[in-house]
């Protein structure tokens, strides 16, 4: 496991050209939603504006996250991209209550739309958003992940519109528009839960669930001198580069080759940062951070 992202260089490109694309659909679809009559299109106009406003403040806060640390905040600043991502679900959670409200009101009065116009927008939406998400799929930061997964998510709802279109080519289901709006919205809600609670997660700094602690322990004892370890704590700054604190007791008078063997291993699981107390085993240790 390495902690060398070559793609990250290209994250602010990626994201600028995605806002772009994204924000240039909008339009197109209010546009393209008013004068078709549906109400699964203008619902994801509705989402679309949000995540152009998500992006731009996404856009933001990855270039502040790369800012070194101050005496503000001794850590830097890798978890302003975390707010990114909580603000994009933010967004999208009351986007998607606001669009099942409108769909409800389309399925107790079913109200005729164009499945011509819904046809050509939904290839045009499938097109535009698979291209934004291609550009954006290798990002490994919650930030970028969340923006990657409503893109796809619009991907993905643009197929069923257009999948709608064409049974409404042929068989007269107004109905069916409104049903597909309550659907993408339902999907976009589950999603924006387990991203909220893998950004939570970090939040309340738990241990991250890519590091096997039994494993990571198992390996630090067999440093030789290593005699024992005790309050190991792990946590993460941003969901991909993580910090640990830990008590080794060791029988070596030098301890340089067992501290670089500890940063070594840790690197490998995108540990960053370390701190070590050293211990002799005649001595007591009195600290606890339990």
């Amino acid at each position: 496991m390495g902690h060398n992202h070559p793609h990250s260089n290209n994250t602010d490109k990626n994201l600028t050209l995605v806002f772009f694309l994204n924000s240039i659909f909008v339009i197109i679809e209010l546009v393209g939603g008013l004068l078709t009559n549906s109400i699964a299109i203008l619902s994801d106009a509705l989402h679309d504006f949000g995540d152009s406003i998500s992006l731009a403040i996404a856009w933001f806060l990855q270039r502040k996250s790369k800012q070194g640390r101050d005496a503000k905040f001794s850590y830097g600043y890798k978890r302003f991209s975390l707010l990114g991502a909580v603000f994009l679900s933010g967004i999208l959670c009351v986007s998607s209550v606001i669009v099942i409200i409108e769909a409800i009101k389309r399925m107790i009065s079913p109200v005729a739309v164009s499945a011509d116009g819904m046809f050509w927008l939904a290839i045009l939406g499938v097109v535009i958003n698979g291209i934004a998400a291609l550009r954006i799929k290798k990002g490994t930061s919650l930030n970028e992940r969340s923006v990657y997964l409503h893109i796809m998510e619009d991907v993905l709802g643009w197929l069923a519109v257009l999948i709608a279109s064409i049974i409404m080519k042929f068989i007269h289901l107004p109905i069916l528009d409104p049903i597909l709006s309550i659907c993408i919205s339902v999907w976009v809600l589950f999603n924006v839960y387990k991203n909220l609670i893998a950004t939570f997660k970090v939040f309340l700094q738990a241990t991250p669930e890519e590091i096997n602690l039994n494993e990571l322990e198992t390996r630090i004892l067999a440093i030789e001198d290593v005699i024992s370890i005790h309050d190991l704590h792990i946590w993460s700054l941003d969901g991909e580069s993580h910090v640990m604190t830990l008590h080794v007791v060791c029988s070596a008078e030098n301890t340089s080759n067992i501290k670089q063997s500890i940063i070594n291993i840790g690197s490998e699981y995108h540990i960053v940062h370390t701190t070590i107390e050293f211990e002799h085993s005649d001595v007591t240790c009195n600290t606890s951070c339990d």
